[in-house]
């Protein structure tokens, strides 16, 4: 399964103003895995609400693959209910 997430220029804006929140979350800590960056990085938030979600992805990712027309043909496009018009997920169907 693949989700795109994709962030309006708006959001964007706003999350330069979470910068400074990270930065303070991090300070004067050495970081000795990626569990705890993590971890660390969904402690930051602004006094406006603004939250940090983290994920780690740790798959090993291909660069310069093509999709296939099989792929393209069978392909099911799922898009997110709170912002379709930015999210989806492709889900392939099983051949």
């Amino acid at each position: 399964m693949l989700t795109i997430l994709l962030i309006p220029l708006n959001i964007i804006r706003q999350s330069h103003r979470l910068f400074p929140h990270l930065t303070r979350v991090c300070q004067g800590v050495i970081f000795d895995s990626v569990e705890m960056v993590k971890d660390l990085m969904a402690k930051a938030k602004t006094r406006t609400g603004l939250k940090v979600l983290t994920t780690i992805l740790d798959g090993v990712y291909q660069t310069g693959r093509k999709v296939t027309e099989v792929f393209k043909q069978t392909m099911e496009i799922v898009f997110d209910d709170d912002l379709p018009q930015w999210n989806y997920t492709a889900q392939p169907q099983k051949t």
